[in-house]
């Protein structure tokens, strides 16, 4: 077996070696490999690389080459020696990809032809751990085949912050034998189901049901009409009807303040 010493001394031969120097031209074997590997279908040799897409930049479009997905970094500015690309001009798979503004290197990309339909995982910067889908069409989930009704095939969970769903130029549905929101939260500020609308707010069902513990309140600034073509039954264990002839005619059961509080109520 031999010594730390000859190996050492071997080590230092073969960094003496001419072929091993900067700058050193390939020979024989190593020089047809070389050649061979630059007149590959795509690469900057051969004449059909004109026909490839330069379609993820900056990147190269040769199979397995980590040409353009590596950088030294700079100013702030991510950098890493160990990224690959492979792919062809359809779509690639890189790892360790920086993003062209190089705040942020991907673990992973799915890219297409289109730099606008991809996937991505960020793995540092201000994005670390995030995941990332972009298209120019349509984005579609089917699963569940096998599942029974009562499954819950789908899920979705944010342990920590919100769920924002928005459709900036268009509507949002949802469809289900029924449909559950349930708001758990505790306290004043939480535990709330708000609906907003710019314009109306229409329900139409066979019946309407609401249960209120506490109280429920009606307002509005304008008309308000209850109708009920068959019967209408009210019932409170003590009524109070007010109109505004309250507000200037004081009565002993104080319904001008009523008055005064709804009226109030409307700012």
């Amino acid at each position: 077996m031999p010594t730390e010493q000859q190996l050492r001394q071997k080590t230092a031969a073969r960094e003496n070696l001419p072929e091993n120097q900067v700058g050193a031209k390939a020979t024989g074997d190593d020089l047809a490999e070389v050649q061979a590997e630059q007149n590959m279908k795509g690469t900057p040799n051969n004449p059909q690389a004109t026909e490839v897409k330069e379609s993820y930049k900056p990147g190269a479009t040769t199979p397995n080459s980590t040409k353009g997905t590596n950088r030294s970094g700079g100013q702030g500015a991510k950098g890493n020696y160990t990224a690959q690309r492979i792919g062809n001009d359809k779509g690639s798979i890189n790892f360790g990809k920086i993003h062209q503004n190089a705040a942020c290197t991907k673990g992973i990309s799915l890219n297409t032809d289109d730099g606008n339909h991809t996937m991505y995982m960020d793995i540092d910067g201000k994005r670390k751990g995030w995941t990332t889908f972009t298209g120019q069409g349509n984005f579609q989930l089917r699963h569940g085949t096998d599942n029974e009704e009562t499954s819950d095939t789908i899920f979705i969970n944010a342990v920590n912050g919100n769920i924002d769903i928005i459709a900036t130029n268009g509507k949002i549905r949802m469809q289900g034998t029924d449909i559950e929101l349930n708001a758990v939260g505790t306290g004043s500020n939480k535990g709330n189901i708000r609906l907003d609308a710019t314009e109306n707010i229409a329900m139409n069902a066979k019946a309407l049901k609401a249960n209120f513990k506490n109280s429920f309140n009606l307002v509005s600034s304008g008309l308000g009409k209850i109708t009920a073509n068959s019967q209408l039954t009210t019932y409170s264990s003590i009524l109070r009807l007010v109109d505004d002839s309250c507000a200037v005619k004081p009565v002993p059961n104080g319904l001008e303040r009523d008055v005064r509080k709804a009226n109030s109520s409307l700012g």
